[in-house]
Order: structure tokens, then sequence, then C-alpha cells
């Protein structure tokens, strides 16, 4: 619940400063996108140093026991993050940002490959103990992500048919006195 309540808030904080500053919110939201990953990856290290949120249990060579999870051997699911939802999203970004889409187009794109990678990601996750399996095979974190999808699907959909392209200036930002 953590990424999804602070990217509700993000959402909304974007929101509102841009009404106040009358700016297009998927501007300021293509900005933000942009940024995220890194903060992501290095979140996830921290996840793994701290030995928190870690995978199931598996036989995979290169997996690990974690203190406070058993004796058993886990997924390292913090770095398989790190790396998906930092390094690969990152330079996913990157790339779409190069192209000079339309506005919008950013932010659309870091929800859906977000998804892609957070639900492919929760296959090997342990789910949290307070909640367990939804539906008896679904995580939390799965269905919270699947409302990154629809919302992300939309503002693609927005962005490809009536977004403006990057190029256009945005409006100065009117000042106070």
């Amino acid at each position: 619940l953590a990424f999804h309540g602070g990217l509700l808030g993000t959402i909304l904080g974007a929101v509102y400063v841009s009404r106040k500053f009358h700016l297009k919110w998927q501007r300021l939201a293509d900005v933000l996108a942009l940024a995220t990953p890194v903060g992501l990856g290095l979140g996830r290290i921290a996840n793994f140093i701290n030995a928190e949120l870690w995978g199931r249990v598996t036989d995979v060579p290169w997996a690990m026991v974690f203190p406070g999870a058993g004796p058993n051997p886990r997924h390292p699911s913090q770095l398989y993050e790190a790396f998906l939802e930092g390094l690969v999203l990152f330079i996913v970004l990157r790339l779409v940002w190069w192209r000079k889409p339309k506005v919008g187009v950013i932010a659309a794109t870091f929800l859906l490959v977000y998804a892609v990678f957070r639900m492919s990601i929760e296959l090997v996750r342990e789910p949290d103990a307070q909640v367990g399996f939804l539906f008896g095979f679904a995580t939390m974190g799965q269905m919270l992500t699947l409302a990154m999808v629809a919302f992300g699907a939309f503002m693609m959909w927005e962005a490809l048919t009536r977004g403006e392209a990057h190029d256009t200036p945005a409006p100065k930002i009117k000042k106070k006195n």
C-alpha cells in the first residue's frame, strides 16, 4: 500500500500545483515520472539492505536466507524490483522522452510499464502477512496495480488523441503579490 498510496498522493499534489499555477497537470506528471525510477531503485536497494519485503521461498541458485524470514532461501525480490522499476524503467522513460512525445505520454508510459514490472515481481514476492492472497491467488499489490493499468491506459489514450506536443511552450507561471 505504501507505493500506491504515495502515487495517489503525488497525483493529487500534481493536480493541485498545476491548478494553482495554471499548468497542464500532465506536463508536471511527465517531469515527475522521469525522476521517479531513481527513487524507486534506491528505495528497493534500501529494502534489500534492511532485509524487508523479501520474496517467496525458492530453490533458485541465487536465493538468499533473510533474517526474520525463517530458515528457507527466498527470492531477493527487492533486487529484481530495483533492477526493473529502477534501472530498466529509467531507460524506457528516457527512450520515450527522446522521441519528444505528446504531453502525458511519459507519465502514462511510467504507469503502464511500472504496472507490468510490479505485477510480474508480485509472482515471486511474499504477500503481506496481514493480507495474504486475495481471491486465493492475487496479492494486494497486484490488485492495486490494476487501477494503475486502467489510469495509465486512460492517460495514454487521452495524450495520444487530445494531447499537445511537448515543444509547445508551457504557460508562464503567474506570481501572486
